[in-house]
C-alpha cells in the first residue's frame, strides 16, 4: 500500500509541467508526507544582486509538496487540488543552496485535505518558509456513476 501511495505522488509531480522546468523532484515519501527538492538555479534568482531565489518558486515548491501529500494519504483518492494556501516567508534563502520542503497530510474529510509543510535550505533549524492550507479530495467515481 505505501508503495502505491509513494507511486501516486511521485506521478503526480511528475505530471505537472512547471516542475519539471523548475528542476522539482521528489526526494522521499511516506505515509501522507512528501520531501521535494529545488535545485539552486540562476534562472530563479529573484534578486540579481544577492543572488536569492524568488519567492514564486519557493511558493510552487510548497504547493506542489502538499499537493503531493494529499496524494500520499491512504484516505484520499483520486485527483486532488488547492483550495488555500498560506505561506509565511521567514526569511531567504540562502544564495547557491537548494530548498527543501517537507509536507504533511494531518487530516482528511470527505471533501477536504488539510497540509502542513515548511521550506528550508542547508539550516534546517531556521525554515525559509511555513505552510498551512487546504485541497480538495476529487474522489473518482465507480465506472456508470454520475457525480
Amino acid at each position: 500500500m505505501l508503495m502505491d501511495l509513494s507511486n501516486r505522488s511521485k506521478e503526480f509531480v511528475a505530471a505537472i509541467p512547471h516542475c519539471a522546468a523548475l528542476g522539482i523532484h521528489v526526494v522521499d515519501t511516506a505515509n501522507a508526507a512528501v520531501t521535494l527538492g529545488l535545485p539552486y538555479d540562476v534562472r530563479l534568482v529573484g534578486d540579481p544582486a544577492t543572488g536569492v531565489i524568488a519567492g514564486g518558486a519557493v511558493s510552487v515548491l510548497m504547493d506542489t509538496a502538499a499537493g503531493a501529500a494529499v496524494m500520499a494519504h491512504p484516505d484520499a483518492h483520486g485527483l486532488t487540488a488547492t483550495i488555500d494556501l498560506r505561506i509565511d516567508y521567514m526569511r531567504s534563502a540562502t544564495p547557491g543552496q537548494r530548498i527543501i520542503a517537507r509536507a504533511e497530510c494531518h487530516h482528511v474529510t470527505t471533501h477536504v485535505a488539510f497540509v502542513r509543510a515548511f521550506a528550508y535550505d542547508e539550516d534546517e533549524t531556521r525554515p525559509v518558509a511555513i505552510a498551512n492550507g487546504t485541497f480538495t479530495v476529487i474522489r473518482a467515481q465507480p465506472s456508470g456513476t454520475e457525480a
